[in-house]
């Protein structure tokens, strides 16, 4: 399965602004490119590029005054099946974890494991650990939060979101990731594209979408609270501890969204041909 990606984003900036921008697949993704990711950037600027501390990738710049645009497009080869789903997958001591795991899970900015954490063992101390426990967790996040775009707020966070019952995927992940950590379950916010595949079409407008990885059994476990089940065609750009470390563009001075379009679209082999 071909699944074509990309996006369309004009912000405008009142003077020149320095940018760090995480428009990329990530480097995970690159065995599965079948026509390479371009970013374009209009007015062309210098971009430098790194690595940051899990595995993304970054691009700096410094964007100069007035409208912006930056502008994406690549083909990634999909194998066509749902995620796996593994209800055998153990839950390893904190003991037996590798020592780059134990970030996640401590709290971080959106991911308030202190503060949810007696709840968290009320609501899921009695669900056998492992993939039950984490299933369980997906189960109440899904039930408890009911999705609303409009009611999207950047600030929100995880303990927010359970007692607001409302928000996006975001805050789907945010307290999914916070309850797992809770239960010294290693857990990771991911965000990337999921288009409509496999499942009927949403007639709101295409974004980028989040979702979280558990560690069970010596396996990182893609997991999605808002959709609950096992989907087909998703596309990592970026992971972290939280939307912070993930954050698409991260503009160092004020700046406004103009446009904002995103594609996850499954295509033919005629997408791979060049432009006439």
């Amino acid at each position: 399965m071909l699944i074509k990606v990309g996006y369309d984003i004009v912000f405008e900036h009142p003077q020149p602004t320095p940018i760090v921008a995480m428009l990329y697949l990530h480097p995970r993704c690159l065995p599965a490119i079948r026509r390479n990711e371009y970013l374009l950037v209009d007015p062309q600027v210098p971009i430098s590029g790194y690595n940051d501390g899990f595995g993304n990738r970054c691009g700096r710049l410094t964007a100069p005054a007035g409208r912006i645009r930056f502008w994406n497009d690549a083909v990634v080869e999909d194998d066509g099946r749902p995620e796996a789903h593994n209800p055998a997958a153990a839950q390893l001591e904190i003991q037996e974890l590798p020592a780059d795991h134990i970030v996640f899970l401590l709290a971080s900015r959106y991911c308030e494991v202190d503060r949810m954490m007696s709840a968290a063992w009320q609501l899921f101390g009695a669900v056998p650990a492992g993939w039950a426990r984490v299933q369980a967790v997906c189960d109440y996040v899904h039930g408890r939060i009911r999705f609303d775009y409009l009611k999207a707020r950047n600030t929100r966070t995880a303990f927010e979101a359970h007692e607001e019952r409302v928000g996006v995927c975001r805050d789907f992940a945010h307290l999914a990731v916070t309850l797992c950590r809770c239960l010294n379950i290693p857990a990771r916010y991911c965000t990337g594209y999921l288009g409509d595949i496999g499942v009927p079409a949403v007639p709101s407008p295409m974004d980028f979408s989040a979702w979280f990885e558990v560690y069970l059994g010596g396996t990182w476990y893609t997991m999605d609270a808002r959709h609950n089940i096992p989907r087909v065609g998703r596309v990592l750009m970026a992971r972290g501890r939280d939307a912070a470390d993930v954050a698409l563009l991260t503009s160092f001075g004020s700046s406004r969204l103009e446009r904002f379009s995103v594609w996850c679209d499954e295509v033919g082999p005629e997408a791979l041909l060049p432009a006439a």
